[in-house]
């Protein structure tokens, strides 16, 4: 029976993780959830799991989980400091890493230096800590098993030991607005961006998905993961979400991964790692597939994209500050206190006031992170609307 830490499992990857569980009776056992602010779902969610151990990072939530938690032996811990201690306390085989942003960074490193296998749904923490994370993976030996359908795609597509990659294709549903002209995208509403064609995914993801930034993220990520450079990461626009991502090697052939659009499969696949298991969810039925659509992704009216290609390239401390001023962007937007187009305006910014450093650990990580948060704060206040 594996043992899991399920870290953000009030959130859209933590409850399709459990989903997965159920279907597997007697594999898994949890012994760890962690939420923030949602504390009802997250007692209801221990109530039914009895996990040996639920933190609760927010502090006000916290309160309210211990005010209606009845639970016997259930440790309740709060904060980051809670997690980090939990990870320690607690035997586990496997941590689900779906904390949303830059939060979920630090019990990332934690994880692996302990030597708990990763499957990892939180693309920020190599985005930002790439070289942190490799650190502590290479020290400990531990697995990082990646959850985005598209890097689990690659991942399963890659031949061990072999010699002829050439190219990894990165596909992209291109959004809710891969149609629209240019100037039809700056008066796009927070309701408009949160209605993404294909996937159901928390606020932030689905609006980077919007803007294209989803899969900047993605193109670093899988630099870091499978050690591609990133003249040889193609993103593809492909409407339909069939073909999740490709594999080019050298000798003209291309492996693809093919699905439907349930972030089940790509979470099961990391859990059940080595193995691949039958699963009770629906399949695809290739009679219903009108065709497959693949398009350039339109860097003028999605400039994110160029972006993270240009601030991967620089590497170093830059592609921290992308995502630290990016997630201060994207909720700006939420709030409509910005409009869409200036998420990607005020990230280049931020971008263009950094200078790189290569980071030395997690404090000066965080001191990075700071900073551009900072100043997208001050891009906010100069173009609030």
């Amino acid at each position: 029976m594996k043992r899991l830490a399920i870290l953000g499992s009030t959130g859209s990857i933590g409850t399709q993780t459990l989903q997965v569980v159920e279907a597997f009776p007697g594999r898994f056992e949890i012994v760890l959830l962690a939420g923030n602010r949602n504390w009802q779902l997250l007692l209801q969610q221990a109530k039914k799991y009895h996990p040996a151990c639920v933190v609760v990072t927010d502090t006000a939530a916290y309160e309210n989980f211990q005010r209606e938690n009845r639970e016997q032996g259930l440790v309740v811990l709060c904060g980051m400091q809670g997690v980090l201690q939990a990870l320690e306390q607690f035997p586990l085989d496997m941590m689900v890493g779906a904390m949303s942003g830059a939060a979920g960074i630090e019990p990332t490193l934690k994880a692996l230096e302990l030597g708990i296998d990763l499957a990892l749904a939180n693309k920020e923490t190599l985005v930002s800590g790439g070289g942190l994370v490799r650190k502590a993976q290479t020290k400990s030996g531990a697995a990082i098993l990646p959850v985005d359908s598209e890097h689990s795609a690659i991942y399963q597509c890659i031949e061990p030991n072999s010699k002829c990659l050439h190219k990894i294709l990165l596909t992209a549903s291109g959004g809710p607005f891969r149609t629209w002209e240019k100037e039809a995208l700056y008066a796009v509403t927070p309701a408009q961006a949160l209605k993404h064609p294909n996937w159901s995914m928390g606020r932030k993801i689905t609006i980077d998905s919007a803007t294209l930034m989803n899969k900047g993220l993605e193109v670093i990520e899988a630099n870091w993961l499978f050690g591609v450079d990133y003249d040889h990461i193609q993103v593809l626009i492909h409407p339909q979400s069939v073909i999740h991502s490709m594999v080019e090697y050298g000798d003209g052939s291309v492996l693809g991964h093919l699905g439907p659009a349930d972030m089940r499969i790509p979470i099961q696949y990391a859990l059940t790692w080595p193995e691949r298991r039958s699963n009770p969810f629906p399949k695809l039925d290739f009679t219903q597939l009108a065709g497959l659509e693949f398009f350039v992704p339109d860097l003028e009216k999605f400039p994110a994209l160029a972006l993270a290609y240009a601030v991967g390239r620089v590497g170093k401390s830059a592609p921290a500050v992308l995502n630290g001023a990016n997630e201060i962007a994207v909720a700006a937007f939420l709030k409509e206190e910005i409009g869409f187009m200036d998420i990607p305006a005020l990230v280049a910014w931020v971008v263009e006031r950094h200078v790189p450093v290569e980071i030395e650990n997690f404090a000066h990580l965080l001191e990075i992170d700071q900073w551009a948060r900072g100043q997208a704060q001050e891009f906010v206040k100069q173009h609030q609307r």
